[in-house]
């Protein structure tokens, strides 16, 4: 048996806080490589996925480029979600990003005859922020040779709140880097535009890995469905609910779904970024 008879499928889903529109989310997504949810996926993948931070300017625009940019560098860089020197590298270069972006945005601003006004340019000297979490997938070459089933390796990071649930047989096997609802806080770690102490970035950052078999799935997804999903009387049926939604024409159920949630108050009203990777071969 090869590693050729085992493939992965990945959606994402991002929704508003109700009261706001898609262009006003502070939650972002990037996953690569672009392909449609049903596609058959046999390469590496990687994920970036981030909770802007609202108190902050320009927030949404930071979740975004910071999601892109750490999808990019662990699909270049293996190592990235391992942290150490590369993690370092790869928080510099993000933050390097900010700058230019925000003279484009200043400029097309002026552009329109909507320059900045005093007060914004006071908050965006401050930084935008967003919660972090990347992951890679990778083949498992090596899964054979005991168990004679594919396999996939996937390692992660995470600063914030922004979470990983590893299911085996739809059951929670693993949560990352948030083990207990009760550590959902008003204050988690951010990654700040301007934020040049890499080595701070990379100490506050934490790193795990795992494997996964057929049949198991990775379901990463900001702090307000994370909360719902840990604290959830009934897991086993709350998880079978996400598995509801399985591609991108899922989007308007996902949402009114979403709504449900929030009308009852299981659910916080913000913003939700839903990824769902599912391992499938034998």
């Amino acid at each position: 048996m090869t590693t050729s008879t085992s493939c992965v499928y990945v959606t994402h889903l991002v929704a508003p806080k109700h009261g706001s529109t898609e262009a006003e989310c502070e939650d972002a997504v990037a996953v690569l490589p672009g392909r449609p949810h049903d596609y058959m996926l046999r390469e590496p993948i990687t994920a970036g996925v981030c909770d802007g931070a609202t108190e902050s300017a320009l927030a949404k625009d930071w979740a975004r480029l910071l999601s892109r940019a750490a999808a990019e560098r662990a699909m270049e860089l293996p190592d990235v979600v391992s942290g150490g020197t590369p993690f370092e590298e790869f928080a510099s270069s993000a933050v390097a990003q900010w700058e230019p972006w925000l003279v484009q945005y200043t400029q097309t601003r002026h552009a329109e005859g909507r320059p900045l006004k005093w007060y914004e340019h006071t908050k965006l000297a401050e930084g935008a922020y967003a919660t972090l979490l990347t992951v890679r997938v990778d083949p498992d070459p090596d899964s054979h040779a005991d168990t004679m089933e594919p396999a996939w390796r996937w390692r992660a990071a995470a600063l914030g709140d922004s979470c990983l649930f590893h299911l085996h047989d739809n059951r929670l096997v693993q949560a990352f880097p948030v083990a207990a609802v009760e550590e959902f806080g008003t204050t988690p770690h951010l990654f700040g535009s301007r934020n040049h102490d890499v080595a701070l970035l990379a100490r506050r950052t934490r790193f795990t890995e795992g494997r996964c078999r057929s049949g198991d799935r990775l379901l990463l997804m900001t702090d307000a469905l994370a909360a719902w999903l840990m604290s959830a009387p009934d897991q086993e049926d709350a998880v079978s609910q996400l598995l509801e939604f399985a591609g991108p024409d899922d989007l308007d159920g996902f949402k009114d779904w979403l709504t449900g949630l929030r009308d009852c108050r299981q659910l916080r009203n913000d913003d939700v970024a839903f990824v769902r990777i599912d391992f499938e071969g034998r």
